[in-house]
């Protein structure tokens, strides 16, 4: 097999740092067959049709090879990222129920002041400090802090969740040349682990109600009923990674999107109202998922003039489609208003992503204290170092120099 496909490029570890040329790249060829029958699709107006189409499946059960899924969960059922309507919807809805609108609409709201104390309490922590790591001392712990509280995972668990939630992400690294099945099964493991100890710690809910979300998913049934024991064990697992792992990228991207930009850094500063839009370009110019590796169709369909067959692999870059000309003007250039900005940052369809109104709030708030409280600093590296995944892309350190306190 070819080790020089557009997919093998995209993956290897080389092109992290930019992989935006590549993109381009896959824009200009369509849709791409790759030698191991994948077809990569990059294009804004494919990928919009084909979120929306429902001869589309997440059910990694329905590729015609399915022993090689990128995303395979392990003895675990799939969460409901990776079911299809009518399941997918019943355990959507169950999950959300407790989550936000419209059962739980004050939910998010409720946690403005939790989270903004908790971004003050992490900059503070900067003072003395000459050299500051924004992943390790800031994106890391306040997303984390976040979804661990809302879950009810008790704080001192916290080094434990992120050792098995590093060993699950690195099961998405298929770097080309190595060898993927030992990240695979210790990220099965890992998953595993995580699913027993989510278990657990909701069973000792049941019947006490605690205010948490496992507590609501165990003791609150709504018209849909309750998940069953298996399907309680891997959404738990789906909420609590997903609940924080994007939101590093997301905010560690946008600081360095806005260190590389210093005008508009010091447009926000004067300009605080604008972060709202400045989030939403941060989704489509460095989004946090680059792309979704495991569609594919339950029938042959017509995309961009090629016939995909029924069961193969279907590759949706989004960060291509976010960058794609014919859907926005200048599409390379951060502008933090730009207008009609409907990115994929978060996906779209049936499956748009669950926790992106929390996502955003706490995007929102993180970067707004950190311009807030801090003097501009200094990147000791551009680029910085990347975390191995192609799909969930963003710097594993960023370190500054020069950080004051203000």
């Amino acid at each position: 097999m070819s080790t020089d496909t557009l997919f093998h490029r995209i993956t290897d570890y080389a092109h992290r740092a930019d992989p935006y040329p590549l993109y381009a790249e896959l824009r200009e060829n369509g849709v791409a067959r790759q030698d191991d029958g994948s077809y990569l699709v990059g294009t804004y107006h494919e990928i919009a049709a084909l979120l929306h189409d429902p001869r589309i499946s997440s059910d990694v059960r329905h590729l015609t090879d399915p022993g090689d899924a990128l995303l395979r969960v392990g003895d675990l059922p799939p969460s409901f990222i990776g079911l299809d309507d009518p399941e997918h919807d019943r355990q959507r809805r169950i999950v959300m129920r407790p989550f936000g609108p419209p059962h739980s609409p004050g939910r998010i709201d409720a946690l403005h002041g939790d989270i903004t104390r908790i971004a003050r309490e992490l900059i503070d922590a900067f003072r003395g400090k000459d050299r500051i790591d924004l992943v390790d001392d800031f994106a890391y712990p306040l997303p984390v802090t976040v979804i661990c509280g809302l879950l009810g995972v008790p704080r001192e668990d916290v080094p434990q969740v992120r050792a098995w939630t590093n060993a699950v992400i690195a099961g998405l690294d298929f770097t080309p040349g190595t060898d993927p099945q030992r990240r695979r099964r210790a990220a099965g493991e890992a998953r595993t682990a995580m699913a027993h100890y989510l278990e657990e710690l909701a069973g000792s809910r049941r019947g006490h109600p605690s205010g948490d979300l496992l507590s609501a998913l165990v003791n609150d049934a709504g018209p849909e009923g309750r998940l069953t024991t298996p399907e309680l064990m891997t959404n738990a697992v789906l909420l609590l990674i997903a609940g924080h792992e994007t939101t590093v990228n997301l905010i560690t991207n946008g600081m360095l999107t806005f260190l590389r930009h210093p005008d508009v850094l010091a447009r926000l500063r004067d300009e605080p109202e604008l972060m709202p839009s400045a989030v939403e370009e941060l989704l489509r110019y460095e989004p946090p998922v680059q792309l979704l590796p495991q569609r594919t169709p339950l029938t042959d369909i017509e995309v961009g003039g090629i016939t995909v067959p029924r069961g193969a692999p279907l590759v949706l870059v989004l960060a291509a489609g976010n960058r794609d000309p014919l859907r926005f003007a200048d599409p390379d250039r951060f502008d933090p208003a730009r207008q009609d900005n409907q990115h994929f940052g978060f996906g779209s369809g049936i499956h748009n992503c669950f926790g992106a109104p929390l996502a955003r709030v706490e995007a929102r708030i993180a970067l707004t204290e950190l311009l807030r409280h801090l003097d501009t600093p200094r990147l000791v590296e551009d680029p910085p170092p990347y975390r191995r995944s192609p799909v969930l892309r963003g710097p594993r350190h960023l370190l500054a120099d020069r950080v004051g306190g203000g």
